[in-house]
């Protein structure tokens, strides 16, 4: 892509944010994106692969870094393309559900990641379990935390305290409230990533903090991402996310390395989630299934620390002794 189509936020907007002392590295995907990513800790240890979503960025995952890599884990937060620190192709249309697996695959490779432990949240589910179900053997073990995989499956009907599913007769039930944030997030001018992070937390969060997310967005030209994703959950059958997240329930169907949920306990827009992913994977019978409590969707900022022990601690227990 030519420096027209692509915009990076310049850097001094991400000088001196709380608890954000990271060094910024970067590579370059095979169309010129440059992707950034935080990457602490033993370079030997095992990887911890943090996944955000929609409208955040790696700066969520700032107190799990930190704590991940005190533990000896080596933790990598990137930020997706239109995020963070990342390129930010402005026509919206270079955005899809599979764009964002192809160009986090491509990342992993490039970066030279593997035998992995992934975290993921919000949209970092659909797009780092679809790279789970197009590399099999990439992924070591996975952490699930508010996240959702919607396919409009009819057996989805009364699991989910937000319905999304077809019914019998070619009708598609949706939760007005996911209607109505697809609508805000189009409508909400300007559009700052703070107003989405402070409404989905229980704590309150610090004006510092919350100019932090909005950081990577000096201007609508630079939004395209975060403005993009919501429209792509597949709230009908027939949607690309629905279809590519149907071929990850299929791996997962097939997953049985170490699976375990770490749902909060405020976040309605994924409750019943956790259940679905604990009754379809077999990696996650038997496993010890965490609900975070005290926190919203964001639990990375509700409780980052208890959060990243529980990773710790699942890492520890499923890996074989030397």
């Amino acid at each position: 892509m030519s420096a027209v189509d692509v915009l990076r936020t310049p850097e001094e907007r991400f000088a001196g944010l709380p608890g954000y002392p990271f060094e910024p590295r970067y590579t370059t995907l095979p169309d010129g994106l440059r992707m950034h990513y935080v990457d602490e800790g033993p370079a030997d240890a095992e990887v911890v692969l943090l996944l955000h979503g929609q409208p955040t960025w790696s700066y969520l995952y700032r107190t799990m870094v930190a704590r991940l890599a005190q533990q000896g884990l080596r933790a990598v937060a990137p930020d997706l393309i239109g995020f963070g620190r990342s390129d930010k192709p402005v026509d919206r249309t270079a955005y899809s559900v599979q764009a964002h697996v192809d160009w986090l695959g491509q990342f992993v490779g490039l970066v030279g990641l593997s035998d992995l432990t992934l975290v993921v949240q919000d949209w970092g589910g659909p797009i780092g379990l679809g790279v789970l179900s197009a590399q099999p053997g990439l992924v070591r073990r996975v952490v699930a935390a508010n996240t959702v995989l919607h396919t409009a499956d009819p057996a989805l009907a009364g699991r989910l305290e937000w319905p999304c599913h077809a019914g019998p007769d070619g009708t598609i039930t949706v939760a007005q409230m996911l209607l109505d944030y697809q609508r805000i997030t189009q409508e909400l001018t300007p559009f700052r990533p703070s107003l989405f992070v402070q409404g989905a937390t229980e704590w309150e969060v610090s004006d510092a903090v919350l100019a932090a997310y909005d950081a990577p967005f000096p201007g609508e030209t630079f939004c395209a991402g975060p403005r993009q994703l919501p429209l792509l959950m597949g709230l009908t059958p027939s949607s690309e996310c629905a279809r590519l997240n149907h071929r990850t329930m299929r791996a997962l169907a097939a997953f049985d390395a170490p699976f375990l949920t770490a749902f909060s306990d405020g976040d309605p827009a994924t409750r019943g989630w956790a259940e679905v992913l604990q009754e379809h994977v077999p990696g996650a019978a038997g496993q010890r299934h965490v609900t975070v409590e005290g926190a919203g969707h964001f639990l990375q900022e509700d409780g980052g620390i208890p959060l990243a022990d529980v990773v710790a601690r699942f890492v520890g227990d499923s890996t074989p002794p030397a």
